[in-house]
């Protein structure tokens, strides 16, 4: 028993793309690509698949929602060619961007508790709720040169008054003072508050954020069930790669 029936399979490149709703053309780009290992070809010029080929597609397919195309195309690219540990290191970047985004997330949800209902929502220029740098200083207890500082990283917006040129802090640039506040003393540096408090304004406010942290939430669960789901499709073929005349 010289091949096995993996060997001896022979598919058409529709026979790969119809399960998946593919075009044949996008086999082919995924083949030239080192996704798919290279496929042999008939004596009259056309390509020649087997299930392993079939395995690497749903592999890939498989890959894509939790590792994103460049990953999932370079773990691909890399067990093809026989180079499982830089296929394993892209993995284990995935998992730690993921770990990552889940501790910003708890960052969020803990600054949200700690700033309760006193970071209210903007109001307009000119209101009771207006200070500037000093006396926000003093409420925080830090200096108004760190005030400065996050203003110069684009953390805190304040406008100027037009007669004085005075720095004034309104509800909103309040608020985001006191979260840039929260996360700096949870050891936070600028470029990792940024995104949040982008997050913050985008959401028009702590308040409907809560429901953006949902969804937040929600992403990263399915993110890290499609890891999961990846690495079980990964192994699959990884075995399939590793059993003599398997390969096409």
């Amino acid at each position: 028993m010289g091949e096995n029936l993996q060997s001896r399979t022979r598919l058409r490149p529709v026979d790969l793309a119809r399960p998946h709703g593919l075009s044949t053309q996008a086999v082919r780009n995924y083949e030239e690509a080192g996704i798919l290992p290279a496929a042999e070809r008939t004596e009259s010029g056309y390509r020649s698949y087997t299930p392993l080929h079939a395995r690497a597609l749903a592999t890939f397919l498989a890959l894509l929602p939790g590792h994103g195309h460049p990953t999932a195309t370079g773990i691909m690219r890399a067990v093809n060619r026989g180079a499982a540990d830089a296929a394993f290191l892209l993995i284990d970047e995935s998992h730690a961007q993921l770990l990552e985004d889940r501790r910003t997330l708890r960052a969020v949800e803990s600054v949200l508790r700690d700033l309760g209902p006193e970071a209210g929502e903007s109001g307009p220029p000119g209101s009771p709720a207006s200070t500037f740098i000093g006396p926000l200083a003093d409420r925080l207890t830090i200096r108004p040169a760190t005030l400065r500082k996050w203003e110069a990283a684009g953390l805190v917006r304040p406008r100027r008054d037009p007669l004085t040129g005075y720095r004034v802090y309104g509800e909103a640039d309040v608020r985001d003072a006191r979260l840039v506040h929260q996360l700096r003393r949870g050891g936070y540096l600028l470029e990792q508050i940024a995104p949040l408090v982008d997050q913050v304004r985008t959401a028009g406010g702590l308040a409907p954020l809560e429901a953006a942290l949902t969804d937040w939430r929600s992403r990263l669960a399915a993110r890290g069930r499609a890891l999961l789901t990846g690495a079980a499709e990964l192994d699959a073929y990884l075995h399939e790669l590793s059993t003599p005349g398997d390969s096409p």
